[in-house]
């Protein structure tokens, strides 16, 4: 298999769930322990998964709890979407975090099982965010699945990530969080790839205030080329609407460490956006692709968002 994209986080692992299954084969069905090696190192890669997935989903709950973030699931057909929200305001606006890629791979060619982030740096900068209206929205397969009792498709975190249908769930889980809590407008704040999916949902709808991508993979194609890897035809690209939202205020903000989303990403989406007094960008020194956002967050959330002689 073709490894699609380079964005990834490293898995966590539990060496407690590798020592149980052991014991508990041992003696309730009292194997040689030379059946019981072979069977662990069968089992251990999906053994592994499993408890990472239950590690990752407790680091996401700490995370949120500290800044009195509720958990949510919103259905959307076909995907069961998690959120993490702090309502205070009904019927103002919201600031609203899309999370990046998570653990999308395992090795180059490897996808991996369960896409949930071991380092949530959106959910990190949700929780760094003082706003009234504070919402986290995490992506098709991450803490969640689809709507039915069958597991989410690989290809929602692969080669379809930002496919049509990925959008229109996002898309519909804003309708879901503005009906309930009367939203009036959106602050989106996207990091990684959940910067393109920001870009493409504030190409449709109306109630996009302004823009803010953290080390934002807002062209896909281009970073694709970049690190030799296969394209994705079948997932929509942010560069291909930066003309039609080059209106609403932005910020885009570029690791000066990061080796995976380069300040030629954003270059590229400024380019092609054209004329505007609308988008504002900065390398920040210190940071890399996935980490010393969320100290710098509270700061850098505050850079002036107007368009001069709109």
């Amino acid at each position: 298999m073709t490894r699609y994209g380079v964005l990834n986080d490293l898995q966590d692992t539990h060496p407690l769930c590798a020592s149980s299954l052991m014991c508990w084969l041992l003696l309730r069905n009292r194997l040689s322990l030379r059946s019981i090696v072979r069977l662990t190192l069968l089992l251990l890669p999906f053994l592994l998964v499993a408890c990472s997935a239950v590690s990752r989903h407790e680091t996401a709950l700490r995370i949120a709890s500290s800044a009195s973030l509720t958990e949510k699931r919103i259905d959307v057909p076909p995907f069961i979407l998690t959120s993490f929200e702090r309502v205070q305001l009904t019927g103002h606006v919201a600031h609203l975090y899309i999370e990046g890629d998570g653990l999308a791979w395992l090795g180059r060619n490897v996808p991996s099982l369960d896409p949930t982030p071991k380092n949530p740096v959106a959910l990190k900068l949700a929780a760094q965010d003082s706003a009234s209206n504070v919402i986290y929205l995490a992506r098709p397969g991450q803490y969640s699945k689809l709507t039915t009792d069958e597991p989410c498709p690989q290809k929602y975190w692969t080669s379809h990530r930002f496919a049509s249908e990925v959008i229109a769930s996002m898309d519909a889980a804003l309708d879901d969080v503005k009906s309930r809590n009367h939203i009036t407008g959106f602050h989106l704040i996207g990091f990684s790839g959940g910067a393109n999916i920001a870009v493409l949902l504030a190409a449709q709808r109306h109630d996009v205030l302004s823009l803010r991508t953290v080390a934002g993979n807002l062209d896909h194609v281009l970073l694709n080329q970049i690190h030799g890897v296969s394209q994705m035809p079948a997932s929509l690209n942010a560069k291909d609407k930066a003309q039609a939202i080059r209106d609403i205020p932005q910020y885009h903000f570029v690791g000066g460490q990061d080796e995976i989303v380069t300040n030629a990403i954003v270059q590229s989406f400024i380019h092609a956006s054209g004329p505007t007094n609308c988008i504002r960008w900065q390398v920040v020194p210190s940071v890399s692709h996935d980490q010393g956002w969320a100290a710098l967050w509270p700061s850098l959330l505050k850079r002036s968002m107007d368009c001069p002689d709109r």
